[in-house]
């Protein structure tokens, strides 16, 4: 018997301003009661520590939140120097603690070189990641350490803000799958004194930043037609896509799983598809034979009221 819903179908994305000692998960579930909403998921998860943008998905914007996944990110944060920890963030145990020799600026920036552009990562034990079936951060919590294979990451932009006698504060602009708990240890083994993070937040996902974020205290506040103008349409996460209009017979087609042919195509990879009347479809993708296919299509229903910019 399936379960029954209790819920409202509500499609749309928010960007939520995550307060400090909340995981994601719990963010998750505060919104969800908050819109009673019978689907919804976030886009990447938050330590408990970090605070910033988190973007949540719900109904069938779930479908496409892989788009935001795979995406790049921006960060502030500040590392900790001197000291090593279990987590690599504030709230582990003391693994090692250093002197921090005196640095000035361009003896940080040429440590910092090291790292920017394309480098391998090693994954840090408490992380979401699994290794032969189960959670890394479950084995990190039973005294179990893994070998983790390197990652390749991209830090695109690695900036100095501020720094002192103890720590740095730095403006990281990544790659998706990077992990800056991983970046500050590697640091601060550079520095050759430790460190971890002290503080984290998140200052962008893709085009998506932290000015067009709401916190939770504010979300709580709102009427229920406020909370739901604050969402953004389905369409809105895959703004960076090209656009292509479809015909009503193409789009017929293309929504029953049919590769669908375009005359004069003159774009390639993923798309951004609408109706000619301006109805969001979903994500499409050129096949090697010049077709459109579909590749995450949404319910078309969830798209009412909701039209091409």
């Amino acid at each position: 018997m399936s379960r029954r819903k209790t819920g409202r179908d509500i499609d749309g994305m928010l960007l939520l301003d995550k307060s400090p000692g909340m995981s994601s998960n719990g963010a998750v579930q505060r919104v969800k009661r908050l819109f009673q909403a019978n689907k919804i998921g976030h886009t990447g998860s938050l330590d408990p520590i970090a605070t910033g943008l988190l973007p949540l998905c719900l109904g069938e914007a779930t479908k496409l939140s892989g788009f935001l996944l795979n995406t790049d990110k921006r960060y502030y944060v500040r590392v900790r120097l001197g000291r090593t920890t279990t987590t690599a963030d504030i709230e582990g145990d003391t693994v090692d603690e250093n002197p921090v020799p005196v640095f000035d600026e361009s003896d940080l920036d040429a440590v910092l070189q090291r790292f920017r552009g394309e480098t391998d990562q090693v994954p840090p034990m408490y992380s979401a990641l699994k290794q032969g079936g189960q959670r890394l951060y479950d084995l990190a919590r039973k005294g179990v350490e893994v070998p983790r294979e390197p990652r390749k990451v991209i830090i695109y932009e690695l900036c100095l803000l501020e720094f002192g006698a103890n720590y740095l504060d730095l403006e990281v602009h990544c790659s998706k799958g990077t992990y800056i708990r991983s970046l500050a240890v590697d640091i601060g083994e550079s520095l050759g004194c430790g460190g971890h993070v002290e503080q984290l937040r998140r200052l962008a996902v893709g085009k998506f930043d932290l000015g067009q974020a709401v916190p939770l205290s504010r979300l709580e506040a709102l009427s229920d037609e406020e909370r739901m103008s604050l969402l953004l349409p389905l369409s809105a996460i895959a703004d960076e896509l090209p656009l292509l209009n479809l015909p009503d017979e193409l789009a017929f087609f293309l929504r029953r799983g049919q590769a669908v042919f375009v005359p004069k195509l003159a774009v390639g990879g993923l798309l951004r598809l609408f109706t000619n009347e301006g109805a969001f479809l979903g994500i499409g993708e050129v096949t090697d034979a010049g077709m459109v296919a579909p590749r995450r299509l949404v319910r078309e229903s969830a798209t009412s009221g909701q039209r091409c910019a």
